[in-house]
């Protein structure tokens, strides 16, 4: 698999960030998912968003996608603010989840052609058979979402996080449901995005290694809080442990950051 160089759509910004959060805070009643969590990421930079479940990853995630409200805090992306500029924002923006699925009853291409549409993208079959080449599934197009495997479903949903050549790309968890090879192949590829086209990538993942062979930065997040936000190497050394997969599971296990 490589990364191709399909120009994004609506306007260029250069911002001097390409994802910021302010204060960012959600609460669900009486619990409190995100609490005052700020943060900037660089254009082009890969940064790993790390914690236990619970943490605030996902809520994170959707909050910067715009599908869930935040109680306070404010969001720019590409120097824009989501409030006001969401349209223009996300046809430069794209997702990818383990945990999201595609409507069953169409097949693998059909489902790609919605989405490719809703991009507005010039050359719509073109765009969804690279694609689908791009991630090994073209001989996959006609395939229902019914009779998909998880780990097929999660490399049409890659397909599809590709399908515009965002300029910023949110994944949760990528890489759980896909074979060594097609993980390795995947990794490989937004190495590849980030290199060539300066794709800014914010991904959430429990694969330890992962984020350590991958990321620029990570944000550790605990009980909704940053704990820690910095490169691998430094959080390591902060908190004296070998591996993030040893940090990982001194908090978890603890319930509480060391």
């Amino acid at each position: 698999m490589t990364a191709d160089r399909t120009a994004p759509a609506g306007p260029v910004h250069s911002p001097a960030f390409a994802v910021e959060a302010v204060e960012l805070t959600k609460r669900f009643g009486e619990t409190v998912a995100v609490d005052h969590v700020s943060f900037q990421i660089a254009p082009g930079e890969v940064v790993g968003l790390l914690g236990p479940n619970g943490a605030g990853k996902t809520t994170i995630l959707q909050m910067l996608l715009g599908t869930l409200l935040p109680t306070s805090g404010a969001i720019r992306i590409l120097g824009m603010d989501l409030t006001r500029q969401r349209e223009t924002i996300l046809h430069q923006v794209n997702f990818s989840s383990t945990y999201v699925s595609m409507p069953s009853s169409l097949t693998v291409r059909e489902n790609l052609m919605v989405f490719a549409r809703l991009y507005g993208l010039p050359h719509p079959k073109e765009r969804v058979e690279a694609v689908m080449t791009l991630f090994e599934i073209a001989d996959l197009r006609s395939a229902s979402g019914r009779g998909l495997s998880s780990g097929q479903l999660t490399r049409v949903c890659l397909a599809k996080a590709f399908l515009n050549n965002p300029r910023v790309l949110f994944l949760d968890e990528p890489t759980a449901s896909l074979d060594p090879d097609i993980a390795d192949k995947t990794r490989r590829l937004l190495r590849e995005s980030r290199e060539k086209n300066g794709t800014t990538i914010l991904y959430t993942s429990h694969n330890m290694q992962e984020m350590e062979e991958l990321c620029d930065r990570i944000i550790f997040l605990h009980r909704g809080r940053i704990i820690a936000m910095d490169t691998p190497k430094a959080v390591l050394a902060r908190y004296g442990q070998a591996s993030l997969e040893e940090l990982f599971l001194l908090i978890a296990r603890r319930g509480v950051a060391p």
